[in-house]
């Protein structure tokens, strides 16, 4: 109804109206109810639940904080602080929860309220720093209230008197404010600094003394005013230092020690104001006997010269270097010393970054001059104890900066150049090289050599006289660092002059061919290498040619070994020269060229030859893959190059077999497979496929067109039949080289025909070699092969040429070959054929014929490939295959034992320990609890491979899975000595690996089981009388008198005492050929022919180096009782022992020995002293 202009409600309208406001009155009344019988429950009857619900309400407007605060009105005035503590815990926790929802008056009105509760009951306090907090975080919060509320936690509370957590809100708030009111509280000046000291002060807890440090730090980072306070601040944070925080066993917190050291020097050298106080401190540690306090001074020091200058180190240099000389000249830790060394260099590049005036002091060279005038004079005692800590003070000092190098070498030099000529001796000329090989290290350090300043171009013809007098000198380790020297030296552009560089080249040549001492020889190939990409021209034009011509002089008068070494060293100086594009140009042609002369023979010589030329050409390969120009010209020097000779060869075989038959060998076409590989796998794509497009068709269809002197006699058909064509087959193994090392995304031309190709040579081939590398080859390919269905039904030929080929005929094995390297292919790029193909490979292990075969298949599944399917040949290798092929086979392997016969159980077993020694330790030590008894079990498998296998699976796991392990102690003791006298020398030696590997478990685990056999994991040997081996100065150690003195005493007499020896793991000093015993055991040793039993103890026997260890320091193990002597035996003869060997005791159901005659030699066993139980071995 319209009205005058007017639209007036209807009568409807007006009800609808009036009854939703009703609604909505009975809403928000009924909301406030439940927020009070919320509010209720929470404080009287201790509902905790309740503040999310009341945290909920607030978010989604169900009710406001003013709601909240009038419904807490009846516990926030209750004169119980218990009551009032609850209503606020209530209230801070929904701030926590609802801080980003509160508008700028609410803020404005909970923070004056909070202020005003912390001067409540001390009960209420904690609730009310945490509602603070929450306040803290708010991003409305008006300006000024961030002050107002640290003014009053510093007026009313005395923090260090709260609680840990309580503490902890406090840094929380203070954190929060400087990082979102930072100007504001700058505006306190030195009063919020004054404050956050009286907050901090006291502190003990490590969890809130690194959030305190970390403050602190943000104080003096972002120059807050510390005002007069400086000193106050440094001494309520240093009286922590040094650290001594041993953190609690199992703390969850996981904070550690170096936690807070990091922590605490973060904040002692982060401002040079704390100088005055600190350097005094940390001079006083430095003199402190407790290690721990001096390297943490020494690292405070160093962390403190980065920022300090020259003004704040005046006062305390003397000092400091009191301090810092002493410890190196008399500290034997060698962390000391190093961290001094540390911290004196740290102090002269300090100063050296002063900036000086006119009227300033040096404060460097008064530094360096003090270090010069304490340490020079020592280095004119190459025999003293001083003189290499001196160098190596001088040399810290030194390597600071330029200008201190040139202060300290000025000095130095030249007095080294002196006493190497005073000193005649090597020895004493080696320590005075190596100390000036320091030297010109440091100068090696700044890049290159100043003419105007460097002191050391000025002495550039006696530097160069010593270094090259070094090199003629007979000593070989005096001769190693002047080769180290000289190296250097040549590092230094502008140092050598082209004569020097002639004759610099024309010593390593010597040193690299004729020097008798390998150590030499490799050190000057060595030095060659890294050179020659210096000089280039140099080395290309002096050094090869030289190698050239030895390579191809044959002189008479030189014994065919001797003529066979040189030619080694010459192509080991080839290979080790060839660091650049332009001597690699130079090398490749000497080494193909001396290829193509050597294998022409046909003996073992020439195999040799060949071998060795390859092995060259292979590291000059490796050296060209960093540079894609040297990479290029390789492969195209020497790929087609090989191959040729390979091609001829093969077809001179048929017509003239005395040719080139060295060629064909397998060890030298194994030899040649890593040179085409290393020369293929870094080209690039585009590279890459011009190459293919000549390999490919040369092997497919003979074109060898591309090849160097092509004129060859036949055509060349390594797929075609016949008998004439085996050597041509086997050359498949060039073409594995280079197809399997091609990028994935090369695509290979006729790629389909070469795989059906290589599927009939693997499974038709009766020679092994041949047969294996086309399998190789095939499953490189397929590895690699994009999915689809040219790769389904390439797969699905293999397997039905695999499944005949293993059921029956003459060719299983080679089926067996061809099915391990496809299954390998696939199951490293987690194919779904590889689970049938396993499948099939896990029930090959029930045949008599193929089961020993296949279960050692398990190991090649598992095992990194040399030459295919790896990553370095761009091989597709998933991510933790070895995980995943565990877990879904070791099932299937585990159940297949159970249910197999005892004949090839053993393959079970052999199977299971490849796939385990493979397996990463931390996947087998979750498992080994289920898997342990098969391996314990496997140990006593005759199969040597599975002995060795198992062992080697072992070894590590005694170290890591020490709990699980001593719970099979006894069984692994018993196995390992067995095994540990083995045929096979391979299963000896990891068997007492695996025996020494049990002294790293608990005493008491060890000693009862392992108390009889001790002696024999001491005594190094193969078994026998005397293990060890004497001469006419120190006699051989007995093994059995050792035994013998076992067997005269009851297990529980000798767990008292041997287990002393058993669990020790130090072994005797290797400097010395001869070392006293002294583990305090009672022993009968042969001495010059003559018995003799002394206490170790005394130091007075002499034996053999590693022939047992001594025992740990401290230990006093009982010595064997005295009534084991007849009392009619003269004290130089041993007991009463008869020369009979050891046989089975029935009293203890052991091996023990027969009772037998007085001895008539001096190594033989004997009976126990009469009454004495035999023991149980």
């Amino acid at each position: 109804m319209r009205t005058g202009g007017c639209r007036w409600p209807l009568p409807e309208a007006r009800g609808v109206m009036a009854a939703a406001r009703a609604e909505a009155e009975a809403e928000a009344q009924a909301a406030v109810t439940a927020l009070a019988v919320s509010v209720r429950d929470f404080v009287t009857g201790q509902q905790d639940g309740r503040a999310a619900e009341v945290a909920a309400g607030l978010k989604d407007g169900s009710w406001t904080v003013l709601q909240l605060v009038e419904a807490l009105g009846f516990c926030l005035e209750n004169t119980d602080p218990r009551v009032r503590g609850r209503g606020m815990q209530l209230l801070s926790q929904v701030l926590l929860e609802c801080y980003s929802v509160l508008q700028e008056k609410e803020v404005l009105h909970l923070v004056l309220f909070y202020e005003n509760r912390l001067q409540d009951h001390h009960l209420v306090i904690p609730s009310v720093l945490q509602g603070l907090r929450a306040l803290s975080m708010c991003e409305v919060l008006s300006p000024g209230l961030a002050v107002s509320v640290l003014k009053a936690i510093f007026q009313e509370v005395h923090v260090q008197s709260l609680l840990q957590l309580d503490r902890h809100t406090v840094y929380s708030i203070i954190t929060n404010f400087m990082g979102t009111r930072e100007e504001e509280l700058k505006g306190l000046g030195a009063d919020f600094t004054f404050g956050f000291i009286q907050v901090m002060d006291g502190e003990k807890d490590p969890r809130n003394l690194l959030v305190a440090f970390q403050i602190v730090r943000d104080l003096i980072a972002k120059n807050y005013a510390l005002g007069p306070f400086v000193e106050e601040l440094f001494e309520v944070t240093s009286c922590y230092f040094p650290i001594d925080f041993t953190p609690p066993p199992n703390d969850p917190h996981g904070i550690q020690r170096e936690d807070l050291i990091l922590s605490l020097r973060a904040v002692l050298a982060s401002t040079p104001q704390f100088a005055e106080f600190l350097l005094p401190l940390l001079i006083e540690k430095m003199d402190s006997d407790l290690q721990s306090a001096k390297l943490d001074a020494l690292q405070t020091l160093t962390a403190c010269c980065a920022i300090y200058g020259q003004k704040e180190l005046q006062e305390f240099l003397p000092s400091l270097w009191s301090s810092l000389r002493r410890e190196v000249f008399q500290t034997a830790s060698e962390k000391v010393e190093a961290e001094s060394l540390a911290a004196l260099h740290a102090l002269s590049a300090c100063l050296s970054r002063s900036v000086l005036s006119s009227d300033t002091e040096d404060l460097l060279d008064s530094f360096l001059s003090s270090i010069l005038q304490d340490c020079r004079h020592h280095l004119c005692e190459p025999d003293m104890k001083l003189v290499w800590p001196s160098a190596k003070i001088l040399q810290a000092a030194a390597g600071a900066s330029l200008r201190a190098c040139h202060h300290i070498t000025r000095s130095v030099l030249p007095l080294l150049l002196e006493q190497y000529t005073k000193h005649p001796q090597s020895s004493q000329r080696r320590t005075i090289l190596e100390m000036l090989l320091g030297f010109l290290e440091l100068q090696q350090k700044w890049g290159h050599v100043e003419e105007e300043e460097s002191t050391l171009l000025s002495l550039q013809a006696p530097v160069c006289s010593v270094v090259f007098s070094a090199l003629t000198d007979p000593s070989v380790q005096l001769q190693l660092v002047g080769i180290r020297a000289l190296t250097v030296l040549g590092s230094l552009r502008g140092f050598l002059s082209p004569s020097d560089l002639e004759l610099v080249v024309d010593h390593l040549i010597r040193l690299a061919l004729c020097e008798e001492d390998s150590q030499s020889s490799e050190a000057a190939m060595e030095a060659a290498g890294s050179l020659a990409p210096i000089y280039p021209k140099v080395f290309s034009g002096r050094m090869v040619p030289r190698l050239e011509e030895e390579l191809q002089s044959e002189q008479e008068e030189e014994s065919s070994c001797d003529r066979c070494s040189l030619r080694q060293r010459c192509l080991q100086a080839l290979a080790a020269v060839s660091t650049h594009t332009s001597i690699v140009r130079e090398t490749v042609p000497v080494l193909l060229q001396h290829l193509r002369k050597v294998q022409k023979g046909s003996d073992a010589g020439s195999a040799q030859d060949i071998i060795s030329v390859c092995q060259s050409l292979h590291r000059v390969a490796l050296r060209c893959q960093q540079d894609a120009e040297s990479c290029w010209y390789y492969h195209q020097a020497v790929v087609p190059c090989l191959l040729a000779m390979a091609v001829q060869a093969a077809m001179q075989e048929s017509t003239h077999p005395p040719l080139g038959k060295a060629l064909l060998q397998e060890e030298v076409l194994a030899a040649m497979v890593p040179v085409i590989s290393a020369a293929t796998t870094h080209l690039s794509p585009e590279l890459a496929a011009q190459s293919v497009s000549h390999v490919v068709p040369l092997f497919l269809n003979g074109e060898v067109s591309f090849l160097p002197q092509n004129s060859f006699p036949c055509s060349f058909q390594p797929f075609q039949d016949g008998e004439c064509l085996e050597a041509q087959r086997r050359l498949v193994a060039l073409l594995m080289a280079f197809v399997c090392s091609l990028p994935r995304n090369v695509a290979i031309p006729q790629q389909e025909w070469l795989l059906r190709e290589l599927l009939a040579l693997s499974c038709s081939c009766n020679c092994p070699f041949t047969a294996t590398t086309a399998a190789k080859c095939f499953a490189g390919l397929v590895n690699k092969h994009p999915a689809g269905q040219q790769l389904d039904e390439i797969l699905q030929l293999a397997v039905n040429r695999i499944e005949p080929g293993l059921a029956e005929g003459l060719h299983r094995t080679q089926a067996l070959t061809l099915l391990l390297w496809v299954t390998k292919a696939l199951v490293l790029r987690y194919h779904p054929l590889s689970s049938h193909l396993t499948d099939k490979l896990l029930g090959l292990l029930s045949d008599t014929e193929l089961g020993p075969a296949a279960a050692d298949g398990f190991s090649l599944l598992m095992a990194e490939s040399p030459d295919v399917l790896h990553k370095g040949c761009h091989a597709d290798v998933r991510i933790m295959f070895r995980q995943r092929f565990f877990t879904d086979n070791v099932p299937k392997l585990v159940q297949g034992f159970h249910g197999a016969g005892p004949d090839v159980k053993a393959n079970y077993l052999k199977g299971l320990s490849h796939v385990l020694n493979h397996l990463p330790k931390p996947v087998l030590v979750t498992e080994l609890p289920t898997l342990l008894s098969l391996l314990l079990e496997a140990l006593s498998c005759s199969d040597r491979v599975v002995q060795l296998s198992t062992l080697s699976c072992l070894q590590p796991l005694l170290l890591e899975a020490p709990q699980i392990m001593s719970l099979h102690v006894d069984t692994l003791v018993t196995k390992f000595l067995s095994l540990a006298s083995s045929p096979t020398m391979a299963v000896r030696i990891a068997a007492l690996r695996c025996a020494n590997a049990l002294t790293s478990l608990p005493t008491i685990v060890v000693s009862a089981a392992a108390a009889a056999w001790c002696l024999l994991l001491h005594v190094e040997g193969q078994g026998g009388a005397s293990l060890c081996p004497g001469d006419s100065q120190h006699p051989a150690l007995s093994l059995r008198a050792l035994f013998a003195y076992s067997c005269s005493h009851t297990k529980l007499e000798l767990s008292g005492h041997w287990p002393s020896l058993w669990m020790t793991r130090r072994g005797w000093c290797g400097r010395k050929r001869w070392q006293h015993g002294g583990n305090g055991e009672c022993m009968w040793l042969q001495l010059l022919g003559h018995w003799r039993v002394c206490d170790l103890a005394d130091g007075t026997i002499s034996v053999p180096v590693g022939s047992f260890w001594a025992a740990q320091a401290g230990e006093c193990p009982a010595s064997p009782p005295d009534a084991d002597r007849r009392s009619d035996q003269p004290p130089d003869t041993p007991p009463y022992y008869g020369p009979s060997e050891p046989s089975y005791c029935p009293v203890c159901q052991g091996w023990s020995l027969e009772a037998g005659r007085q001895h008539a030699q001096c190594d033989t066993f004997s009976a126990p002293p009469a009454g004495r139980e035999l023991c149980h071995l």
